[in-house]
């Protein structure tokens, strides 16, 4: 029953080992590009990092040094220079400033990793999108999730009928974003940079997940909002139900203050798979399986999914394929915490 976890839990299913890499152009240089993504392109089996944008004169020196890379400003990226230097561009800025970033990549003829969510709005991230389809490059939403192999097989076993029927599903994700040295300046409690908060900074974490899991999409939402002091601009806590064709229903929440969690459930018709830890980055993740009878315990099974994305990205681009988190895929999301955000306000259910 359990094969498809224990045979080889760190397996691509996605790799056809193509030959070549793709050189990055990494706009943004704050702390996930730091510490997460410039470590992860450095480690990949199919990308180079080769170029740094960022407005720091101290980033670019320290960076260009540390990456062996060229480093220029915004006003140059834009401009085109060095673009020969690279082939992709991944944008990690903060989100109202993706659309012109991506746009420039477009411009320029260059494919698109966008941190999620593609914009600070849905028009904007339609603009985006449109930018890339008309220049006919690949774009694809940063969601890392899709590219870790122990949520890809769980998505291979649910689909494939491993716990039944699904009826339900849960997940939260809570990131106290101002413990980590941020102040109440920081852009993402600031709506006209991020767009929103908890719900899309985190929450869209558990939701685009279920709709991965499911490979289907919602038909109507329910959400409630609450913000305090500093988090006056955003949400600061989210819980949302969203119905899902059949009678499946997820119940999610999000919040940027409390202890640091996250969890996502499947509920079935003969099982339960769980997996803790299940959203934050580079964790050894644990996932426990209850099903016909049987239990399946997988712990430190998780992977580095930040150099999984970079390398599913760069495999698409070497070998012409369009991704699964496509520019839809994010609108998508886009559109299903928008009408969070109206029944927040309505205090009524939203159609989708």
């Amino acid at each position: 029953m359990f094969d498809t976890f224990l045979d080889d839990v760190a397996a691509r299913d996605w790799d056809t080992h193509p030959d070549g890499t793709v050189r990055f152009a990494v706009v943004g240089t704050g702390g996930f590009a730091r510490h997460l993504a410039l470590p992860a392109i450095d480690s990949a089996d199919y990308g180079e990092v080769t170029t740094l944008v960022t407005g720091s004169p101290d980033a670019r020196a320290d960076l260009a040094t540390e990456y062996d890379a060229t480093a220029i400003d915004y006003e140059a990226y834009r401009d085109g220079t060095r673009a020969d230097a690279y082939d992709a561009v991944y944008v990690v800025v903060p989100n109202r400033l993706h659309l012109p970033n991506v746009a420039a990549a477009a411009d320029h003829g260059k494919h698109v990793l966008c941190e999620k969510p593609l914009d600070a709005t849905l028009e904007r991230a339609e603009r985006l999108v449109a930018a890339c389809e008309d220049a006919g490059v690949t774009l694809m939403t940063a969601y890392r999730m899709q590219t870790d192999p122990v949520v890809r097989r769980l998505r291979a076993f649910v689909q494939g009928g491993g716990l039944g029927d699904v009826v339900k599903l849960s997940g939260d994700f809570t990131f106290p974003v101002l413990s980590g040295g941020y102040g109440p300046d920081h852009w993402r409690l600031a709506a006209d940079l991020a767009g929103g908060g908890a719900l899309y900074d985190v929450g869209v974490y558990p939701l685009n997940t279920a709709r991965f899991v499911l490979d289907t999409e919602p038909t109507a939402v329910e959400g409630t909002t609450a913000t305090s002091g500093p988090y006056s601009d955003v949400d600061e806590r989210v819980a949302f139900t969203v119905e899902f064709p059949e009678g499946v229903f997820g119940s999610f929440s999000a919040s940027f203050t409390g202890a640091a969690d996250s969890t996502f459930v499947v509920h079935g018709t003969d099982g339960t798979a769980r997996l803790e830890d299940a959203f934050v980055p580079r964790r050894d993740r644990t996932l426990r399986v209850e099903a016909g009878g049987a239990t399946l315990t997988l712990e430190g099974a998780g992977t580095n999914e930040v150099r999984e994305e970079f390398d599913y990205f760069a495999h698409c681009v070497l070998t012409g394929e369009r991704p699964e988190p496509d520019g839809e895929d994010g609108l998508a999301d886009l559109r299903v915490m928008d009408a969070v955000y109206e029944s927040a306000a309505s205090g009524e259910r939203r159609s989708l």
